[in-house]
């Protein structure tokens, strides 16, 4: 347990709180947060924690605990006497934003225990720790190398917690890890050399070489293991339950609603979408079903070979059109690299957008990572998988993952007002402020041919055909979460869904499924889209004629990216509902 803060008394509560406040948050993250996630230090640019890799063991868990325990303590008595308006109201959001982080912390280890759960934990989470280091030139090749040696000397230890850790886990969690493994050490027998081979010591080579080889045999180990003597004994249950379900979401996300209420949120927006997509598909082609319809675009699509330039070639009209729309500012008109989706991510994402964290100081290349086909598909699988990125889901996914979504409002982190504010955050804020933009950017015309009519240009419905089809991808997920894992739908029923009622093929289903089972309130796309619809609803209403949607963005996106329920107070002055 940590010991209490020694703060020195004072008579004055308005001079001394701030200071205390920014020393007791520093503390928090030197003390607790990158010392248990020393990857994540390095993800945010904090690179005194590169040579350190996550210790996976039982005791380490126990003492993270602990101090997750003492810290909860601490903050909880700063932020009982800090005011949540005026001049305290920003202390107060980044204490709560703190409060949050470690209930939800605490949750995941003490409750839904995805460390005695999930074998992918471990392969993947190794993995991801050198991928942070190799990605981006922070450094010289030769210091980062020797980062790379230094986390590779300790993965050993990682698989032997994952040995003594892993108990009972569902048979789904065992079947991503087997699946992963491969592309794994695909990764570590060709990419990670690859990245440092203009390195010339020839001393620090073979240290390299003696690391990286052991890491490749202890995954071959891990994989074997898992096959011969986890498998066997995988009956475990995946569901984390509906009351850990509603804690999570008001931990991660500061959403209190009731989950019936939430379903009846979900289910009406995934009618209304899909009402739409069968008005959009008889204004193509009255003839034809909406399902004919949608089996046509999927077939428009780029080869496997062409996807990568594809999605390049989109990025700068994208970006010109915000400029010219004045939709929203650019902080800078450098343009992320398109590249292939790294091994360990593969199996459950189809795109990804991978960028700097807000204290890198040297290295700020972006990364916008495209989920390609493998080279031992068949041409089924090949064509099923291609069928997700045919030309309208292209588009949506550019702008989701870059213009003017996740990379957009990264360039904005800078701004936040605090470093907890650059540090801490949200996914129904980050993937609904991408989502939302999804719809925003057509709604604003993006894609329309200039002087014709929106409801008779084909080309721009495809688009919005491909938009609503990623909508209903999200209420799918949305719908899908809460229902697994309150066992009221069992796996099968959720891929059915994603077929029946998100309109997504088959393998689409299947990997989406998969995912809800390990991300399950993965609701949160289509939860934040309604929460920013509704605060720019409100916000729009309270601005009157100074409204305009360029400062209702910039606004939105300068607060970092918390729970929508606090950027609100914070732009309308008041807790008005979220939804």
């Amino acid at each position: 347990m940590l010991a209490p803060s020694q703060s020195k008394p004072t008579t004055s509560k308005s001079t001394s709180r701030a200071p205390d406040f920014a020393a007791l948050a520093d503390r928090y993250f030197d003390e607790c947060f990158f010392k248990f996630n020393p990857s994540q230090g390095t993800q945010v640019g904090f690179h005194q924690y590169d040579d350190k890799l996550e210790d996976y063991s039982r005791t380490s868990i126990e003492k993270q605990i602990a101090v997750l325990k003492s810290f909860k303590a601490e903050f909880s008595r700063v932020i009982a006497t800090t005011a949540p308006n005026g001049t305290g109201l920003e202390q107060w959001i980044d204490g709560n934003l703190i409060l949050h982080d470690i209930d939800s912390t605490l949750l995941s280890l003490e409750n839904i225990r995805g460390w005695e759960k999930n074998p992918d934990r471990y392969s993947s989470g190794i993995t991801n720790s050198i991928f942070v280091i190799m990605a981006r030139t922070f450094a010289p090749p030769e210091q980062r190398l020797k980062s790379v040696i230094a986390r590779e000397k300790q993965v050993p230890a990682v698989f032997q917690a994952a040995r003594e850790n892993l108990k009972n886990p569902p048979p789904i969690f065992v079947e991503v890890a087997l699946e992963q493994i491969p592309g794994i050490i695909s990764f570590f027998q060709k990419d990670v050399p690859e990245a440092f081979k203009d390195v010339k010591d020839q001393a620090l080579l073979g240290e390299f070489n003696t690391a990286n080889q052991k890491v490749m045999e202890s995954l071959k180990q891990y994989q074997e293991w898992i096959e011969k003597d986890l498998k066997p004994r995988a009956h475990g249950d995946f569901r984390i339950g509906a009351e850990n379900f509603s804690r999570k979401l008001r931990f991660d996300e500061d959403v209190d609603a009731p989950l019936a209420r939430l379903l009846e949120i979900g289910m009406a927006d995934l009618r209304r979408n899909q009402q739409e997509f069968k008005a959009v598909a008889a204004k193509i082609d009255p003839a034809k079903t909406p399902q004919q319809i949608l089996e046509e675009l999927e077939k428009d699509h780029p080869a496997g070979n062409q996807l990568l330039q594809t999605f390049r070639d989109t990025l700068g009209g994208l970006r010109d059109f915000l400029e010219q729309h004045r939709i929203v500012g650019m902080p800078s008109q450098v343009l992320p690299i398109v590249q292939e989706t790294p091994p360990f991510a593969r199996a459950l994402t189809f795109a990804s957008m991978d960028t700097p964290g807000p204290f890198e100081k040297v290295a700020k290349e972006a990364f916008f990572n495209v989920t390609l086909p493998e080279p031992n598909w068949t041409p089924q699988q090949v064509e099923e998988h291609l069928a997700g990125f045919n030309r309208g889901t292209i588009i949506s996914t550019a702008v989701h993952e870059v213009y003017p979504g996740h990379y957009t409002q990264f360039l904005w982190v800078p701004s936040a007002p605090s470093k907890v504010r650059k540090l801490l955050g949200c996914s129904s804020n980050a993937e609904g402020w991408a989502h939302y933009s999804e719809q925003m950017m057509l709604d604003e015309g993006y894609g329309r041919t200039p002087g014709t009519d929106p409801d008779h240009d084909k080309a721009f419905l495809k688009l919005r055909l491909g938009q609503l089809q990623d909508a209903l991808l999200r209420n799918a997920r949305f719908i899908v979460g809460i229902q697994m894992h309150t066992g009221k739908m069992t796996f099968d029923q959720g891929v059915d869904f994603f077929v029946q009622e998100g309109y997504q093929t088959r393998a689409n289903g299947l990997r989406e499924t998969k995912r809800g089972t390990s991300d399950p309130t993965y609701l949160y796309y289509t939860l934040g889209k309604l929460e920013i619809l509704k605060l720019r609803d409100d916000y729009k209403k309270k601005q009157g004629e100074k409204y305009s949607l360029e400062e209702f963005h910039n606004t939105f996106l300068k607060q970092g990216f918390p729970p929508v329920k606090l950027v609100r107070r914070l732009m309308m002055g008041d807790n008005s509902p979220v939804l």
